[in-house]
C-alpha cells in the first residue's frame, strides 16, 4: 500500500510534510486493509518517509 501512496503527498515548497491521509485511509479500505490497522501503522511509515524525502531533497 504504502508504495501506491506517492501521488497522494502533501507538500510545501522545498519540503514533504506528509501524506493525504484520507486518501491513504481509502486506499487501505480498497485493498481490504482493516482501518485501526492502517490508522495505527501509516502515521508510522509516513513519519520515516518524510524524513527520509525531506533528506534526499536536500542533498
Amino acid at each position: 500500500m504504502v508504495g501506491r501512496l506517492g501521488g497522494q503527498l502533501r507538500a510545501l515548497p522545498g519540503a514533504v510534510i506528509g501524506w493525504d491521509l484520507n486518501a491513504a485511509l481509502g486506499l487501505a479500505a480498497a485493498l481490504g486493509i482493516p482501518a485501526p490497522a492502517a490508522a495505527e501503522l501509516l502515521p508510522i511509515v509516513e513519519a520515516v518517509m518524510v524524513r527520509k524525502m525531506n533528506e534526499q531533497m536536500e542533498r
